[in-house]
Formats: structure tokens, sequence, C-alpha cells
């Protein structure tokens, strides 16, 4: 079906995802009894416990650099701290749950003794490694790059834990999601009826708030990328919060020929046509710099019309 013939169609027949484009978005989260508003777009902050992630600036492996890492985006006003103890880039090495766990402890008990108060998310795949986070370090968020698809176990524990979920796009895995990605037809299409039906599928296990992720450079050509980012207000239909994580990532270094060291600018540009098109939430690696965004654009957005 052509994307926007199919857009028109799943807009109007799937009422049990809230499809009305009339009803307000969501723009509040439960996070530990607390409501984070996001009537204003925030910024999550990365803080990657890993010693392979691409961007060799985000490593951080010393309880020191850990502490100094806290301390900076917290500072720089992010709203939310993900942390990551598992690197999801193209053909990163497996590191077993039992490591990944012991990089979590380490990080959450530096995160928490710095900021105490923060809104913690953590990026992981396995629910096991969730249920830790959540129960012995009040983590707020879990941040799944593969929308239960990798841990069948994920949707329930997740639900029963009661935390937001960040529920992300990925064709494959990390070891194989750019070798060739293929769709059998428009990416765009072919992620919206995915989301309508993974969404179900953990509305029907008793999860609650659903925070969107198209997964961008997870599974996706350029091409893709820049498709979905062309198209990223589409999935306002959903009525759900959109998270978008492009910082420093090869749709950026790539395009300009450039290393992730060098895509700063590339990455702030993206940000701006992301909020512009209706993301809620940046997840970035210089907080500052898109917080700035944000301020920019939200100046914009309060102008009022010119009259006819």
């Amino acid at each position: 079906m052509h994307t926007t013939a199919f857009l028109r169609t799943f807009a109007g027949i799937n009422g049990s995802l809230n499809m009305n484009t009339d009803i307000p978005q969501s723009k509040l989260l439960n996070v530990n009894g607390r409501l984070l508003d996001l009537s204003t777009p925030c910024v999550m902050g990365i803080l990657n416990v890993t010693p392979d992630s691409f961007y060799a600036g985000s490593r951080m492996q010393t309880e020191a650099d850990i502490a100094a890492r806290v301390r900076q985006i917290v500072a720089e006003g992010a709203a939310i701290i993900d942390v990551g103890a598992y690197s999801s880039r193209p053909d990163a090495a497996d590191v077993s749950a039992a490591e990944e766990m012991e990089r979590l402890r380490r990080g959450l008990s530096t995160l928490r003794r710095e900021a105490p108060d923060a809104v913690v998310s953590v990026d992981t795949f396995r629910a096991d490694v969730a249920r830790m986070c959540v129960e012995e370090y009040g983590v707020a968020i879990i941040n799944d790059i593969s929308a239960g698809e990798l841990d069948e176990d994920m949707f329930a524990t997740v639900a029963r834990l009661g935390v937001p979920y960040v529920m992300m796009h990925m064709q494959g895995t990390p070891q194989s999601m750019q070798h060739a990605p293929h769709y059998e037809d428009d990416v765009l299409a072919v992620m919206m009826q995915y989301f309508a039906r993974r969404v179900q599928q953990f509305r029907d296990l008793g999860g609650k708030d659903i925070i969107l992720d198209p997964g961008f450079g997870f599974g996706k050509t350029l091409e893709h990328n820049y498709r979905l980012l062309a198209h990223l207000e589409e999935f306002a239909m959903f009525g759900l919060p959109l998270l978008v994580g492009v910082s420093r990532k090869s749709m950026v270094y790539r395009l300009l020929q450039v290393e992730p060291a060098d895509a700063l600018n590339g990455t702030t540009a993206l940000h701006t046509v992301a909020l512009m098109k209706g993301a809620d939430i940046l997840r970035v690696h210089d907080v500052r710099q898109a917080m700035e965004v944000i301020q920019v654009v939200e100046a914009l957005r309060r102008q009022e019309p010119i009259d006819d």
C-alpha cells in the first residue's frame, strides 16, 4: 500500500491506539511518582559506562570520569540521564548479562551519590537487567533498543515494574543490523505497522507509559534515516511521546564525511529539524548545545501567526 494511503487508513481504523489526531499528544510521564512534563521538549543526556561506544568521547570507565559526567549532564540542564553498559554500535561485541550488570552497578552507584534525585533511564534490552536497575537503584525509565524483541520477558517485566518504557525500532541485532538493511515496503509504513502491533502487545500485558523511538541508525541506510526524519511528524498519530537519538551518528558523519568527534554541527541541524517535527526528547552527547536548540525552537513556536 502507498505510504500516504496506509497512514490515512491506519489513523482511521486503529482506535485502540488513540489515533484521533485532534486529541492532544500526552505530555506527562510518571517517573518514580513524579510527573515529567514534556510540554516543552527535554534532553536525555548519555552516560556510557562502556569501553567501546562508537563515539570515543562518551566512554566513561573510572569512577571519577563517571562522576564528572553526571555533574556535567545535570549542570547543563538535562531532564534525564540515560545509562548504557552494552554498546549497540554496529558490529559491537556481545557482552554477557553479568558483565552488563557489573558495569551498571558501578555506574549507577556513582550516579546516585552525585545526583540522588536525578531521573535515570537505563539502556538495556534484557529483562533481568531492567529489573535489577529499577529494584536496586530506583531507575525510572527502561530504554530498550529492541522493543522487546531480544528478550521475550521484557514487556511483562516492565509492565510489572510500572515504569515508562522507551520502545525503539531496530532491524536485526547490533551485530547484524547494518549488514545491508532492507525493507519490503516503504520504511515509514513498515515502522507504523510495527509500532501499532508492539504498542498493543505491551498494553495488553499491562504496560502504561510508552515513549516511541524510530531507531535512527539501527538497521537503516542513510536514505532510510532521512526518509524517517523528513516525515517524523507522522508519528504523532500514536499520541505518544517521541524520542529522537541522532547525536553524532553515522547519518551525520557519513553524510558530511567527518568523524563522530566532528559531527556536532550536523547533529545540531538534525536536532532542530526533529524538534520542529514533534520530538519530545532528544537523546544526546552534548547537553548544553541541545538545550540551546530547544530554547531557539521554542522561541519560534511562541511567535503569533500573521493575520491575512
